[in-house]
Parts: structure tokens; C-alpha cells; sequence
């Protein structure tokens, strides 16, 4: 656990990292609350690469039997056609090894963690890393099955060793992978750290904060799990030789003013309880459901993010021109387009699978990049600068080297 409490000061070190204030830009009103994060080269690889959606499929077609809409309609507005959605009592067919050695096939109750389990299993077969070699688990989740987190569970079920192994949830909503990965890489980073290999999760089930009464917002959010191991390569690569660094730049932000315009909040029944005198009203638990300025958000997104990817290129030292793709969180066509017309990047640069999983938060990017890496269009070496963007406010840009 050395490097654990030797890291917590995690904007240290060979990365050139802090937290400030950020100025205003031309027109656009910044609080107070905005802080900003940002470096350059980080001798960390990603390495390896998994997810997994649930079984349930739910299409516009069928929506149309719930709201006034249509197929067209949605795809038009948002470019999805399908989600992946939990259900209640849902299971899954998981293939794993008996006491003999066997394979066994069996059903398991389906939820965000067993589709972090597969994601991250998926992951680790990729990298050639064992789980009992992972030194750290991040979970960057907003919905979580275990509101105490899901990382130290879904790290104990792969096989991760407890005695050296530290596993946390991560809170950032739709960035929340994307902070994931720039977190776990602080540990990792540099040469004689006490972590060597990470494994970062993005997984959410926001459709169990949905209003499914509302046509406009219960159209976009489905589920999904994605994981990514991250190896140290400080300590074998040859210093400032391509197979040392693996993530290029980095910037990340928030800004509390905003948190507003998408929200979750907690809300809380009363319940009374009755101690001496006239007792005690305290709160029995829940939330409301999600809400979101969709106007506000989209106008933030296209701002923000090419701003942020433009912040993180400029970190890295490289051009538009040098990326090879633009992965972007995967919220809505529309926002894709107008991101990469703004930093003249190609749409068929552009890595996307949101047609077939709606906004799935945390669990996009990984979603997306799994499938292009397991179809041969991500090959090792490619650049890839990839942003996420969601409640907080909170936005972010990372420019990694696949392989």
C-alpha cells in the first residue's frame, strides 16, 4: 500500500499537473468553482481493453409503443436506434471454471457487477496481465450496486490479490472513465512506483434514474460496462522511446456552477422515529430522477470539448493531424459532428457504436473502443484523443497511444 499513500498527492511528479483557476474565455461566463487539471507524457500503457452490455435489447421501434415518437425521429435527433438495458431479475449465461478444471456454464443474476466482472475479465485476457498482478482497481460509475462502491468487489470476484491490491470507486459521471484512466496513470507513472498495473472500469445503469415518462430524455441512456489495463512503463521502456509512453496529454475540469443543468439528486422520504419526547424525523433513502437542460448541455459540450481536446493536444505536442481517431463520449451524433468539424478531424475518424447502445455514461468510451480495437481498426501505435463530458460539470481530454 506504500504507493498508495505516497501518490495521494496525485498531481506530483514527473507530470507537469495542477489545480487553478481557469481564466474566463471570450463570452463564456466560468465561476469561481471551475478548477483545471492538465500534463503532458506519462510512461503508461494501455495494454488491454473489454466490456459487456446486458442481454435485454430495447429499440425505437418499441419505444414507439410507449411514447409518441418514431423511429426516424429519434435516430435523426440523437443517432441511436437500440439500448441495452437492465431488467428486473435479469440473468446471464457466464462460462467459468469448476474445481476440476472444467468449464461450466452457468446463469448469474445480471447487474453492473457482473457486467464489470466480464468487462474487466475481457480486459485482462487481452493484456496478458493476471489479476493477482493488478495493483489497482478504479470503478468509475455514477450508479453503482453497492452505493459503498462496486471496485473492491468486482476486484475480489477476478481473482485480484487483497493484500497488495487497492480498488475505489470514481464519481464523474459521463467523464468519470476518462478521469479514471488519468487517475489510475498518476499511480503508475515514472519509474520505481509501487503500482505497476491498473485496471480502470467505466460502468453505469442510468436507466434506473430515467423518468420513463419523459419522451425526450428516456430515448437516450442505456447500460454498459467497459474496462482497460493500464501498465506502467517506467521501469522497462527506454526513456522518451515510443514504447514509453502511452498517455500523450491530458486536461480535465469542472465547474459546480453548472451542476444544475443534468442532476440526480438525493431527495429522501421522512421517517419518524420515536425517541423520548416527540421522537425524531430522519430520512429513509432514495433519489429523485435524473433530470437534464438539454439545451444548456449541448451548447456546454460543443464549447467545452473541443476547447479541452485542443488543451490536451497541445499538452501532448502533437497536431490535429497526427490523431488518428476521435473518441468521444458517446451522448449524441449531433455533438460528434459539430466536435470534430470544429478541430477538422473527418467523421470517418470518428470511432462511434452509440447507434446500437444509447449513452451508456461511464461505460461509452470503453464500449466504443473495445469494438474498434477488437475489429482491427485501432491497431498498436495508433493515436487516439478521446473526451468525455457530462454532470458536474465536468469535462476532459486524453490523448493515449494504443499498445
Amino acid at each position: 500500500m506504500k504507493f498508495l499513500l505516497g501518490s495521494f498527492a496525485l498531481l506530483s511528479g514527473t507530470t507537469t499537473t495542477a489545480f487553478s483557476p481557469v481564466q474566463s474565455n471570450t463570452n463564456v461566463i466560468r465561476s469561481p468553482s471551475q478548477l483545471a487539471a492538465s500534463g503532458g507524457k506519462m510512461s503508461v500503457r494501455p495494454i488491454g481493453i473489454g466490456s459487456a452490455a446486458p442481454s435485454t435489447l430495447i429499440t425505437n421501434i418499441d419505444l414507439e409503443s410507449v411514447h409518441d415518437t418514431s423511429d426516424e425521429w429519434i435516430q435523426t435527433r440523437t443517432g441511436i436506434s437500440e439500448r441495452r438495458v437492465l431488467v428486473h431479475d435479469g440473468t446471464r449465461s457466464v462460462i467459468h471454471a469448476s474445481a476440476d478444471g472444467t468449464k461450466v456454464d452457468s446463469e448469474v443474476n445480471e447487474n453492473l457487477r457482473t457486467l464489470g466482472i466480464e468487462a474487466a475479465k475481457d480486459a485482462l485476457a487481452m493484456s496478458g496481465i493476471s489479476a493477482s498482478d493488478i495493483d489497482l482497481v478504479i470503478c468509475a460509475t455514477s450508479s453503482p450496486d453497492d452505493l459503498f462502491g462496486d471496485a473492491p468487489s468486482i476486484a475480489h470476484a477476478i481473482g485480484c490479490d487483497s493484500s497488495k491490491c487497492a480498488a475505489f470507486d470514481l464519481t464523474a459521471a459521463c467523464s468519470g472513465f476518462l478521469f479514471g484512466i488519468i487517475t489510475a496513470a498518476q499511480f503508475l507513472n515514472g519509474q520505481g512506483n509501487g503500482a505497476k498495473n491498473a485496471l480502470v472500469l467505466g460502468a453505469d445503469a442510468l436507466t434506473r434514474w430515467v423518468d420513463w415518462e419523459d419522451r425526450n430524455s428516456c430515448i437516450l441512456f442505456g447500460e454498459g460496462a467497459g474496462a482497460m489495463v493500464l501498465k506502467s512503463s517506467g521501469d522497462f521502456a527506454e526513456p522518451d522511446s515510443d514504447e514509453e509512453y502511452g498517455i500523450l496529454g491530458y486536461a480535465m475540469h469542472s465547474n459546480g456552477g453548472g451542476y444544475m443543468d443534468l442532476k440526480c439528486n438525493y431527495r429522501g422520504e421522512p421517517k419518524k422515529i420515536s425517541t423520548p419526547g416527540e421522537g425524531i424525523v430522519v430520512h429513509d433513502g432514495s433519489y429523485d430522477m435524473m433530470t437534464m437542460n438539454g439545451r444548456k448541455v449541448y451548447s456546454f459540450a460543443t464549447r467545452e470539448v473541443p476547447t479541452v481536446l485542443d488543451e490536451a493536444l497541445k499538452q501532448a505536442g502533437i497536431s490535429v493531424e497526427e490523431v488518428d481517431h476521435l473518441l468521444l463520449h458517446q451522448a449524441n451524433i449531433r455533438i460528434m459532428e459539430t466536435v470534430a468539424n470544429r478541430l477538422g478531424i473527418p467523421m470517418e475518424k470518428v470511432i462511434t457504436n452509440l447507434y446500437k447502445y444509447g449513452n451508456t455514461s461511464a461505460a461509452s468510451i470503453p464500449l466504443a473502443l473495445d469494438e474498434a480495437v477488437r475489429t482491427g481498426r485501432v491497431k498498436k501505435g495508433d493515436v487516439i484523443a478521446c473526451a468525455g463530458f457530462g454532470a458536474g460539470l465536468s469535462w476532459g481530454a486524453a490523448i493515449l497511444k494504443w499498445g
